[in-house]
């Protein structure tokens, strides 16, 4: 409960913050470059320094190195918000800020994934898995609005915020006496074949390296689909506060099937849980058909549901089926993977939107995630996973 509350505090600060990145600089530069700078810096710590914190998070603790990324952030973030309030903020400072929370936020995450495994009992974790997507699935509602109106407040409101969102992440973490690893021997392997055991150990079990790819493969698909949101929509003459409440619906639908996830893997077949995301796509041909940005619904709302109660599964099985030891770079690896593919869903939407139509573009996606559908039917892999109740016996 401390963790996952106190985890939740900082992702709404981060979530506020994150709109307020983009505000600030437009506000002292008006360059929607320095914007774009800005945006991109905070994406780069993630798939660069991953395996590395993964490392960091199995041999040392991972509870000092959570701790250690809050404060790092809180200092960071708040160092920002008072250059602001005080009117000594150059935009110099804001990607160098940025730059500081992503790497924070990228050791806190590499460990975070083990703190889980050690306080929940492995046949609980789908539950706390779509527990988890549920409140990120709320920050994503609430998050970019609340920041824009603290920003509205001040504009160092939003920073400050989020700097204390992040001391209350710390004293979660420091009240906590439950260790966040298991009793092992001190790794003396290099760092480097640390990292190559990482990614042998996920390459070597089929239904890890069959979800690595087939999952990383889909994350860029939604997000390539928000774009085309956002271009139909203003081609469509839709204000920023329309388009804003459309893509909501998103995280709106997410919390709604978090909430659903227990009772989907009650009812429903693993394998036809852990496809069900990617079946949602067949919603893309009805914008297909009607080119309307409102037809987008048709996907980005079942996706949503879906979501919540594929992750609760698919996170759940990799996080039981992964020794304690290996936990934080195996995750890390799979995150690497994901994580360097992700951008590539709305580069190809601009690419595809400029020079074919939306239609096409969405046409396009609809098509690669039916081809994803086919993969995981095929796979024995996902076929043969065991169950919760197996995986308990093994880990046990």
């Amino acid at each position: 409960m401390l963790l996952e509350s106190g985890r939740f505090l900082s992702n709404v600060g981060s979530a506020s913050s994150a709109i307020a990145y983009p505000l600030l600089v437009y506000a002292l530069t008006h360059s929607a470059v320095k914007m774009g700078i800005v945006a991109f810096v905070r994406g780069v710590p993630a798939p660069l320094l991953s395996l590395l914190a993964g490392i960091a998070a199995d041999r040392g603790g991972r509870k000092r190195q959570m701790i250690a990324a809050d404060v790092v952030r809180a200092a960071a973030v708040g160092a920002l918000g008072m250059l602001v309030l005080l009117h000594h903020a150059r935009w110099w400072v804001i990607p160098v800020v940025a730059v500081v929370e992503a790497i924070g936020s990228t050791l806190f995450s590499a460990a975070g994934a083990g703190a889980l495994r050690a306080v929940v009992p492995v046949q609980q974790l789908p539950a706390a898995i779509s527990a988890r997507t549920g409140r990120t699935s709320l920050t994503m509602m609430g998050g970019p609005p609340l920041g824009g109106a603290l920003f509205q407040l001040g504009r160092a409101v939003p920073f400050l915020t989020d700097a204390v969102s992040y001391v209350f992440s710390f004293v979660s973490l420091a009240a906590m006496r439950t260790p966040f690893q298991q009793q092992r021997e001190p790794e003396r392997a290099p760092a480097r074949v640390q990292l190559a055991e990482g990614f042998r150990y996920l390459w070597s079990r089929p239904f890890l390296r069959t979800c690595a790819f087939l999952y990383a493969l889909g994350n860029p698909l939604m997000p390539a689909i928000l774009l085309v949101l956002v271009f139909v929509g203003k081609r469509q003459g839709l204000t920023g506060g329309e388009i804003g409440l459309l893509s909501g619906a998103l995280g709106l639908a997410a919390f709604v099937g978090s909430l659903l996830a227990s009772t989907a893997r009650r009812l429903l077949p693993i394998r036809s849980i852990m496809l069900l995301e990617f079946t949602t796509w067949f919603g893309a041909w009805v914008f297909v058909a009607w080119p309307n940005v409102f037809a987008l619904l048709a996907v980005i709302v079942p996706f949503g549901l879906a979501a919540p109660i594929t992750d609760s599964v698919v996170d759940g099985y990799r996080l039981a089926m992964t020794p304690d030891r290996l936990l934080g770079r195996v995750e890390t690896a799979r995150s690497t993977i994901a994580l360097l593919i992700l951008p590539l869903g709305p580069l190809v939407a601009g690419v595809l939107l400029e020079h074919t139509s939306a239609r096409v573009a969405v046409a396009a996606f609809a098509a690669f995630a039916l081809a994803l559908v086919v993969w995981g039917r095929a796979s024995g892999a996902l076929r043969d996973a065991p169950s919760l109740d197996e995986l308990a016996t093994l880990t046990a």
